[in-house]
């Protein structure tokens, strides 16, 4: 019996964006955050959904797709992050952001080739 990957990957997607949509959300209720200021980072958090959930159809374009999105929004925090920051807070935050979009990404795309 071969190992499920891309159940793997769609559960790694599926947490990883489930996760920063309910952040989002309840980061901009619990802080109060005016409706126009917090749908940004609410659409952010929709999109990553979305992208979590392209490879269920296109398992290899959503997989390169979830491993591009990981690149790039660690890039982009690792960029962008506050700099009063402590390096460890940058590191983890930047990890968590772009290794598991990156990783699921690679699952799906090992799936597809199998």
């Amino acid at each position: 019996m071969r190992f499920p990957l891309k159940l793997l990957a769609r559960v790694l997607a599926l947490i990883w964006a489930g996760w920063w949509l309910v952040f989002f959300v309840v980061e901009s209720w619990a802080t109060h955050t005016p409706v126009t200021m917090a749908m940004p980072w609410v659409g952010l958090g929709v999109l990553f959904a979305v992208l979590a959930l392209v490879p269920w159809r296109w398992s290899l374009t959503g997989g390169i797709l979830l491993a591009v999105v990981g690149v790039a929004a660690a890039v982009m925090y690792a960029v962008w992050s506050p700099p009063q920051l402590p390096v460890a807070s940058r590191v983890l935050t930047t990890l968590l952001f772009g290794t598991p979009p990156l990783g699921a990404g690679i699952l799906f795309a090992m799936d597809q080739h199998r």
